[in-house]
């Protein structure tokens, strides 16, 4: 049985419609399949993060990371991708 490697999106920014459609649009490009999102708006303030299956990603989580930040530049929102593995040891209590 493969290891499953999981990865941790974030989104913040100003919201606007289409936000997660396009977050979503280019995991499938990527091969990157999303299992988990949360979201909340906060009055004009878009916050959401994904938990995703990296495992047959067509990119490393570094190419990733680049590639989701172009996004975010281009929508003016902040696009975060770690490893899970980093995401849990920089949230550990």
């Amino acid at each position: 049985m493969e290891k499953v490697e999981k990865a941790v999106i974030t989104v913040i920014g100003k919201d606007m419609v289409g936000i997660l459609a396009k977050v979503s649009n280019l995991c499938a490009e990527k091969g990157v399949n999303v299992l988990e999102v949360t979201q909340s708006v906060l009055q004009d303030l878009f916050a959401m993060v994904m938990l995703v299956d990296i495992t047959r990603s067509t990119a490393e989580v570094a190419e990733l990371a680049d590639i989701f930040d172009g996004l975010g530049q281009r929508l003016g929102l902040k696009i975060h991708v770690m490893h899970e593995d980093i995401f849990n040891s920089m949230h550990k209590v």
